[in-house]
């Protein structure tokens, strides 16, 4: 659940500015769960885009929180594809 949380906020973030036609698809996630959440707690996810390569590969910090304490804390990244053949 925190994995796809740290994906879906990024994904989420990126989209708000990609051009007409294009997509992102996730490629890489490297996180690291850094303290326990009780079932039903309340989390909150941050994603910060730290970099673009080549205009279609971003890369991510991306961290959990359970109130203050960090949950989990990693990287992401995603690819900037054309929406075609993506059901958009």
């Amino acid at each position: 659940g925190m994995i796809a949380m740290m994906e879906r906020n990024s994904a989420i973030l990126s989209f708000e500015h990609l051009p007409d036609g294009k997509a992102t698809v996730g490629f890489e996630v490297c996180v690291k769960h850094v303290a326990a959440a009780a079932e039903g707690s309340e989390c909150t996810v941050s994603s910060k885009l730290t970099e673009i390569v080549d205009g279609r590969k971003l890369r991510f910090d991306v961290e959990v929180k359970e109130g203050e304490r960090t949950i989990g804390v990693g990287t992401h990244e995603r690819r900037v594809v054309d929406r075609a053949g993506f059901g958009g």
